[in-house]
């Protein structure tokens, strides 16, 4: 029985245009980017987990923005990302984009968030692939 990260990855895999032509990486674990934040720092990532907090936004410019907090066993990530919001409470979801271990916004500094590029519900994925 394969793992869901192994399930994912094949998921992916076969959905090529997906992923963006230069993330080689592979899939990472949310636990591995919290164990070495300092190796990913803006670096392109692909992670999965539970959708939870989910908050509208706009940003400076006036565009509508998301946020929420990206969940799995190991740990918990912040994910922004511009436009409208295409994901619920409790999806489970596939986000490509761009860590920072620190971003500092006016007086606050916010640890471990990804700059989302793509946010994928998989239950929107083919499920003829998923098993």
């Amino acid at each position: 029985m394969r793992t869901c990260s192994t399930l994912i990855f094949a998921v992916l895999l076969s959905l090529g245009s997906f992923v963006s032509a230069g993330w080689a990486g592979g899939m990472l674990e949310i636990a591995e980017l919290l164990a070495h934040p300092e190796q990913y720092d803006h670096q392109d990532v692909v992670v999965t987990g539970k959708v939870t907090n989910v908050q509208l936004a706009t940003n400076r410019q006036g565009q509508p923005a998301y946020g929420f907090l990206l969940q799995d066993q190991a740990g918990t990530l912040k994910v922004v990302s511009l436009g409208q919001v295409e994901v619920r409470e409790g999806d489970q979801v596939i986000v490509e984009g761009v860590f920072s271990r620190l971003r500092q916004a006016g007086r606050t500094i916010v640890y471990n968030e990804i700059k989302a590029l793509s946010v994928k519900p998989l239950s929107r994925l083919n499920p003829d692939l998923v098993g």
